[in-house]
């Protein structure tokens, strides 16, 4: 309907969006640049942040960085799988029948990550999401499954992610082995108000837009109402232009942010 309306090619906003034309805000670059220092020196990663800050969204882009006949990636989202259902996963796609019990999945899981590495040169890279919810098992297993050759090397990369809450499950004394393990960290942070603006205009012009459509003061309230955090923005700009158009307002104002912001609960 507002696309319509605001002669948009297509929706803004969304989560659609190939990684060629994510925003490149300042907490996005840093941490692309530490995922890269990940992957030229391999092992483990932790990668922190709130909810809607972009953390998969980066995490797809650098995989879709890759070249693919050097690094085979295998996701989980934590929220769907059991540790048994996390092995089962890995082992296929590792491309291997997994094995029915435990001791002997987790030996095919090991040797194919090193077969992999040393005999296809192919590297591993793994990433679990919505880590928070972790059990202290499940992040013990983790600690055994990716200890190759008494610790002295890493075949693989291991990028763990999740929600704040995270941090404090590693800080804890009995997950310390896996704790120490990590070389690279980072934590999201929100858009600066700078970048809130930065970000409108990105989107709205990916979305065919000539001209400026959303005010200054309507921008001003998105950044101040979703606290320059990504989804946030998303939800709020998106419904703005729901209003501005029922509204027949040809520029998106503070009182559509507002409407908006009233509809998204925030």
């Amino acid at each position: 309907m507002y696309r319509a309306f605001y002669s948009l090619s297509k929706r803004p906003f969304s989560k659609e969006i190939d990684p060629v034309n994510m925003f490149a805000s300042s907490s996005y670059e840093e941490l692309l640049a530490r995922l890269a220092f990940l992957k030229d020196n391999r092992g483990m990663g932790l990668v922190t942040g709130e909810a809607g800050s972009g953390k998969t969204s980066a995490l797809r882009a650098f995989a879709s960085s890759l070249n693919s006949s050097l690094f085979k990636m295998a996701y989980f989202p934590l929220s769907t799988v059991t540790v048994n259902d996390f092995y089962r996963g890995l082992a296929f796609s590792l491309d291997i029948s997994p094995a029915f019990r435990k001791v002997d999945l987790f030996r095919q899981i090991q040797e194919a990550i090193t077969e992999s590495f040393y005999g296809k040169k192919i590297t591993p890279l793994i990433i679990l999401d919505e880590l928070q919810l972790a059990t202290p098992t499940f992040l013990n297993e983790l600690h055994l499954l990716f200890n190759f050759n008494m610790d002295a090397h890493n075949p693989y990369i291991l990028v763990l992610c999740g929600m704040p809450p995270l941090l404090n499950k590693l800080s804890l004394a009995h997950q310390q082995p896996l704790n120490q393990r990590l070389i690279m960290r980072y934590k999201m942070q929100p858009f600066t108000k700078a970048e809130v603006t930065a970000y409108i205009d990105h989107q709205m012009k990916l979305a065919g837009s000539n001209h400026p459509i959303f005010t200054d003061n309507a921008i001003e309230a998105i950044s101040s109402v979703s606290r320059g955090w990504p989804r946030l923005i998303n939800s709020l700009a998106s419904t703005s232009l729901v209003y501005g158009c029922q509204k027949g307002l040809q520029h998106v104002d503070e009182d559509a942010v507002r409407m908006a912001a009233s509809e998204v609960g925030l």
